[in-house]
């Protein structure tokens, strides 16, 4: 039976930290609470999939206990601004920021944009689909590495609306 207070105290510790994703196993018991796209936790119970170390595990909150937040490093990103706009992947596929190797990038942080720029491409299954800003502002933050895999939902872009 799972200990619904040590369910919520780790949806609370995933959903206040910078957290993607946490598992859990205690006994034959397997739990694994993952942000979905709208950065909302989501609990499941996977059977057979693999849990964390033993060490990550010793460090989840048992029931009755206050949750213990991870150690922030002084180089975790600060929460983005709640005016800006998330750009994100509409399809699983290879990011590029360019529309060919020895090109320029499309943009960049600081660059201004109108709504049907072209910010990037997204390569799936070998066609080349053209990622357009759905608003006018400035290129805040560029989130995926150039000739990476992105999935859908990843975030991508942050963009400043005018």
């Amino acid at each position: 039976m799972i200990d619904i207070e040590l369910l919520q105290a780790l949806v609370r510790l995933v959903d206040e930290s910078s957290l993607d994703s946490l598992e859990i196993e205690r006994g034959a018991t397997r739990i694994r609470l993952a942000k979905s796209p709208s950065g909302v936790a989501v609990p499941q119970t996977f059977p057979g999939v693999a849990s964390l170390p033993a060490e990550a595990a010793q460090s989840a909150p048992s029931p009755g206990s206050e949750p213990v937040s991870p150690p922030q490093s002084a180089s975790a990103p600060e929460p983005p601004a709640a005016n800006l706009v998330e750009v994100t992947s509409p399809m699983v596929g290879t990011f590029y920021r360019a529309p060919s190797p020895e090109a320029e990038p499309y943009v960049e942080v600081g660059t201004s944009v109108a709504a049907g720029d072209v910010l990037c491409v997204i390569e799936a299954m070998k066609l080349m689909n053209e990622l357009e800003c759905e608003v006018a502002g400035r290129i805040v933050e560029i989130c995926a590495d150039n000739a990476e895999p992105v999935d859908y939902g990843q975030l991508l872009f942050r963009v400043d609306p005018a």
